[in-house]
């Protein structure tokens, strides 16, 4: 198998990585009983006898990203930084299904709204941490790097999504933290918002790549060609 075929698979995984991993919490939070999508964090539905399915999305999510972040590693080839953070995006994943989150917003009922911290807890919170304030650092990276390429429009692109991605990770933190008890009701709705605008510059940005492998195929150094204008 090639060099190029198997980048191109790596790619391939950051295209699907985001609707699986959407779908699963969508499908979840609809069929799970006094769980409310609009109010409760993703998170939550690893909480109780059914909470192994959101613990299995974690893991094959990380997985999935985590073969993405060798992809771009490859596709942007000398760059370090993007590609590395990505990984550790994917780590977050992975970790986050290992340790299940404390119980929040009142959910299950009878809990608390704002949780009583564990270790395990703890450790949730440790690894879901890069998703929400590493990745949307990513974006502005990965930008960059597109722009010194010749790639403005998705540069561009790459841009508007990195600030989306900043401006909602702050209202979900401001909405399930309960800074502010109006926007507690859509915590929810705003780390929903959040989590798809990463899968989804993250899976554009795979497709573009894709998309120019399959135009330009490898340049001599055996890097992905992205120096055709947009």
């Amino acid at each position: 198998m090639s060099r190029l075929t198997t980048t191109k698979r790596f790619l391939a995984c950051g295209t699907i990585a985001g609707p699986v991993f959407v779908l699963a919490f969508f499908i979840e939070g609809a069929t799970r009983a006094n769980y409310s999508a609009l109010r409760h964090p993703v998170s939550s539905l690893a909480i109780g006898p059914s909470g192994w399915m959101q613990m299995i999305n974690f893991f094959i999510t990380g997985a999935l990203v985590l073969a993405a972040a060798i992809g771009l590693r490859r596709a942007f080839r000398p760059a370090f930084w993007g590609p590395v953070l990505i990984g550790v995006v994917a780590v977050g994943f992975i970790g986050a299904g290992l340790f299940t989150t404390d119980p929040i917003g009142g959910y299950p009922p009878g809990t608390p709204l704002l949780p009583v911290r564990t270790l395990g807890g703890l450790l949730h919170l440790l690894f879901s941490a890069p998703v929400f304030l590493v990745w949307p650092f990513a974006c502005f990276v990965f930008s960059r790097l597109c722009f010194n390429r010749n790639r403005r429009r998705l540069a561009t692109f790459l841009v508007w999504s990195g600030v989306a991605a900043v401006v909602t990770t702050i209202l979900t933190g401001i909405a399930i933290n309960r800074v502010n008890p109006g926007l507690a009701e859509f915590a929810g709705a705003f780390q929903r918002m959040n989590l798809i605008i990463e899968f989804l510059w993250t899976g554009l940005l795979a497709v573009s790549l894709l998309r120019s492998a399959e135009a330009t195929g490898y340049d001599q150094s055996e890097r992905l060609n992205l120096t055709t204008p947009s």
